[in-house]
Parts: C-alpha cells; structure tokens; sequence
C-alpha cells in the first residue's frame, strides 16, 4: 500500500485570487495528480495574523490545541501545520522579500521549534514559491528568504535542478517579466509556463522526499529504532508517536535511549547552556 501524503499550501499574500495563489494552486493540483497525496490550502487573506513579539508563551504554557497566546488566524492554520507531511510556502515579492504576512507566518511557526512543542517542525519537507512582477525582480532573494526559515525551523527544503527552480519556484505577474501588463488580465503567471513547470515541479520533488521520509520513520519504529538521535519535546512527540513515526516517550525513556532528555518548562538543556539575546 502507497503511504499518502498530506501537503499543506500556504498563500500569503493579501490580494485573494490573485497570482500568487494561482501558482500554489497550479502546484498543488500537480502534487494531488501523482495520486499519493492529499492537499490543503491557507489563504492568509482571509485571516489576520498578528505578529510574533517573542512573549514567549509558546515556550512555557503552550498545550495541546493552544500554541500561542494570540488568539488570531494562525490558530487555524497551527493545526494544519501539525497534520502536513509537506508544507509549499508562496510568498509574492515585496521588496526583494517576502511579504509582511508570510513574515508574521513564518515567525509565529517558531511555536513549534522551541519549547513544549520543539520538534513539530522537524524532518517536515518544504518548497517555496515566489511571484515577482519584473523577471529580476527579486524572486531568488525571495525564495532564499523561506529557506533560510525552514532550515531555523528545522525542516528539510528541497529544489529542483532540471526546472531550474534550486532554491524554490519563482514566477513573474507581467508578460514574460518585463513589467508590462496585457489589458484587463491580471493574471499573466498563466502565461508563464517555465514558471508554472517549476512549481509542478517542485511540488513532485517535495511530495517525492516526504513520501520517502515518513516510509523511513514507520519502517525504523516498526523495526523498534527511534528515529531522532537529537530529542524532541514529549509533546511533540505524543503527536508523530501516534502517526507510528517515532517511538513513544515510555518507551524512550524505559529503554535509556533518550541520550538528550526532551527540555520541559524552565528545565535549561543539559547539551548546551542557555543564552540570551
């Protein structure tokens, strides 16, 4: 039996329809056609998301079904997060950058790699998408700024050479990049196939690892071998031990394999001393 994959859209940009969306869209349906894999999609225009002033709640008081003190739109999309495989993140370009939403996105999902929940993050397979109105208007920028995001969070981002999309798949909004508009269409990125390949593309790329990584886990679990050598916290992983993708926390703990013990609430590592910024 194929092992389904669960592949998590998430748009941010402001505009509901627009291009940006579009591309996930376009990429997601190719993942879906590989006949594997189950996607979702946030559309973060339809939801406010306040940004993360590091209070530090995530880290101390979070429990399961409350993962942040701001009650906004990322309570919806917290759980969304916990259930994918595979996350595509699609950011148009703002200044060489992502937009403010996928900032405050991307920041707030930090609830999950410090603290009581560290480790919900881990070994999940990303790919990012870009949309940029000029050809050279910043999309690898972009693109590099989900990377580096993902690797913080602990993820594994993956690209594709052949559609020259190594980073991510990048896109353009105006007739071939050049910043020029054709009438009333506003949405050129269908124009843009290269563009358009590099996102099915990719999509199957991130559907091909995640399928091979949670194969991986089920069958080390199975076979009695936990698959983190670095630990995760026991929240987090109440949640993969019920999907049968590491071993539950007695077992760890009866077999003395936990060579870092999971850090609880004000219980500093024992690996490495605590910093502050």
């Amino acid at each position: 039996m194929t092992e389904r994959i669960k592949m998590l859209g998430i748009c941010a940009s402001p505009f509901k329809g627009g291009n940006t969306e579009i591309f996930l869209r376009e990429s997601l349906q190719a993942a879906e056609r590989l006949g594997f894999v189950d996607t979702d999609i946030v559309i973060a225009a339809d939801l406010e998301i306040r940004d993360c002033d590091q209070d530090n709640w995530c880290m101390f008081k979070s429990y399961p079904g409350r993962y942040c003190s701001k009650n906004d739109g990322m309570t919806e999309i917290y759980p969304k997060v916990i259930e994918a495989d595979a996350i595509l993140f699609a950011s148009p370009v703002y200044l060489a950058r992502v937009c403010a939403k996928m900032a405050a996105i991307l920041d707030r999902l930090r609830a999950f790699s410090f603290g009581r929940h560290r480790g919900v993050m881990k070994n999940k397979v990303g790919g990012a998408l870009a949309v940029a109105w000029h050809r050279h208007g910043g999309i690898e920028t972009t693109l590099l700024s989900i990377l580096n995001s993902m690797y913080v969070l602990e993820m594994i981002p993956v690209g594709v050479h052949h559609a020259g999309a190594y980073f991510g798949a990048g896109a353009v909004s105006s007739l071939g990049g050049s910043g020029q508009g054709v009438g009333a269409d506003h949405h050129l990125i269908l124009q843009d196939e290269w563009g358009l390949k590099g996102g099915r593309d990719l999509a199957w790329r991130v559907a091909e690892v995640a399928r091979m990584m949670k194969v991986g886990r089920k069958a080390m679990v199975k076979d009695g071998v936990e698959p983190h050598i670095l630990s995760i916290a026991k929240m987090a992983r109440d949640i993969y031990a019920a999907r049968g993708e590491v071993l539950p926390q007695e077992v760890i703990e009866a077999k003395g394999w936990a060579k870092y013990p999971p850090i609880e609430p004000g219980e500093p590592s024992k690996a490495a001393p605590t910093r502050q910024i």
